[in-house]
């Protein structure tokens, strides 16, 4: 491995007590990347806050149909909502001189159009002390951020993408996440981020209290720190590294390596998670990874991708989409505890045809030889049923599943529609008994026009 043992990257704090590995690195971040700016750049050109600004206004119109076809966790069978939501979004620009300052700010409004209590619980909407779907919902916020040459550091409510914490938009209204968060650029190929993550607001809640969780593991018990770099984003081969920490639960590194030649990209990535600390779901030893080919001809391309998972606990994460593995698609992760996964898939651009903007995407993929039974027992993956007086892994031995998705989408590419983008997508996913996932149908109609404002 690249990467140092957890031994090694561990500091001391006063009375000898291990302090958190990420605020240091954030510090020491933000001292030599402000250094560096200052040294190299002494005085910072800026438009100014209101001139450098942008102000946009995405209008979403979201149907979603989950059809179960085994009992679900709610005991029901079928669940339908459909919303409409508006998600505003201004980026100023900074401030003249040689740290410049800027605001960033957003907002969001949903609204139900369809969804009884009877149907309710997909996800785009909140759900009252009833059971029922809230009939509106919103939310807003934002951060401020100073930038010296090219490195930013943000403080507030944001959305982040990097491979070990990735706030999702998968749903009605984004995942945000409150904290800090540091990206440079003052190296050429070189992408740097790190942050301090204490606080999350889920995709239909109004608020940012929540905690981000994923299959076992919580930041209940504090927050997620990570610090990491792309390097060579723009070139032929390129790659990643990263370190994050869980507080009191985990330590996760990440690498990625990946290929792009004419016709062909070619991507392999691998996380290595280990327990630390108080160990707040138990014991974890796990290490995942993929590699996934593609080869594009014309107007089609064509993906075969595998995935493994080493460990006895699944390969866990948090944040709606910290998780870069190939086969992590629409439904299902494939990261089963000692799973293995193929994919393949299809693309084809309809716009040969004289449909430009319209687009059409199939894949499946197919997990074998889960076992949860080996999780460490009373941990989050394996822990104790009263009601049984035994533990209750999370999946059982022998677990199976497939996936298959189909999406069409059009996009319109001029005139006064354009951007205008209408999806639909139909997901099916069966499980045996072992792997515990749902037997589903789902049915996504997604509709999405951007307004943009442009500069105030």
């Amino acid at each position: 491995m690249m990467y140092a043992s957890k031994d090694l990257i561990a500091i001391q704090g006063p009375g000898n007590a291990t302090a958190p590995l990420m605020p240091f690195w954030l510090c020491m971040l933000l001292t030599s990347t402000a250094g560096t700016a200052i040294a190299a750049e002494p005085v910072q050109t800026a438009q100014g806050l209101l001139a450098g600004s942008t102000l946009e206004v995405l209008s979403r119109n979201f149907y979603l149909n989950n059809d179960y076809r085994s009992p679900s966790p709610t005991d029901k069978s079928y669940k339908q909502e459909w919303a409409q939501g508006f998600i505003t979004s201004f980026e100023s620009g900074f401030t003249p001189g040689m740290i410049g300052v800027g605001i960033d700010a957003h907002g969001f409004l949903g609204l139900k159009l369809d969804g009884g209590k009877g149907h309710s619980g997909t996800g785009l909407l909140p759900l009252d002390h009833d059971g029922r779907s809230e009939d509106s919902y919103s939310s807003g916020g934002g951060a401020l951020k100073l930038r010296a040459s090219r490195t930013t550091l943000a403080f507030g409510e944001m959305t982040v993408q990097t491979p070990v914490f990735d706030t999702a938009d998968k749903r009605l209204q984004p995942e945000y996440a409150t904290g800090l968060l540091i990206d440079s650029r003052d190296i050429d190929d070189v992408h740097l981020l790190a942050g301090h993550f204490t606080a999350f607001k889920n995709q239909d809640a109004s608020t940012r209290k929540g905690d981000f969780s994923g299959y076992g593991v919580s930041t209940g018990t504090g927050g997620i720190d990570f610090i990491g770099v792309n390097l060579f984003e723009d070139r032929l081969v390129g790659g990643a590294l990263y370190a994050s920490e869980l507080s009191d639960t985990w330590r996760q590194y990440y690498a990625n390596l990946h290929l792009k030649q004419s016709g062909f990209f070619l991507d392999g990535n691998l996380y290595r998670t280990q327990d630390y600390g108080e160990a707040a779901t138990g014991a974890i030893d796990n290490t995942a990874y993929s590699l996934s080919g593609k080869y594009t001809t014309g107007a089609q391309a064509f993906t075969l991708a595998y995935q493994k998972i080493n460990g006895d606990t699944p390969f866990d994460f948090v944040g709606g989409d910290s998780i870069y593995l190939a086969n992590s698609i629409k439904y299902a992760d494939f990261n089963g505890p000692h799973e293995r996964s193929w994919q393949v898939r299809y693309d084809f651009d309809l716009g040969t045809f004289g449909l430009p903007g319209l687009k059409f995407m199939t894949r499946y993929v197919t997990g074998r030889g889960i076992d949860g039974t080996q999780a460490p027992k009373g941990g989050a993956y394996n822990p104790f049923d009263p009601a049984t007086g035994d533990y209750q892994p999370q999946q059982g031995d022998g677990g199976r599943h497939w996936e298959r998705d189909i999406d069409l989408r059009y996009t319109v590419r001029s005139g006064r529609a354009k951007g205008l983008s209408v999806q639909l997508s139909h997901v099916t996913h069966r499980a045996n008994n072992a792997q515990a996932g749902d037997d589903i149908d789902r049915t996504y109609v997604v509709i999405e026009y951007p307004l943009k404002l442009g500069s105030l």
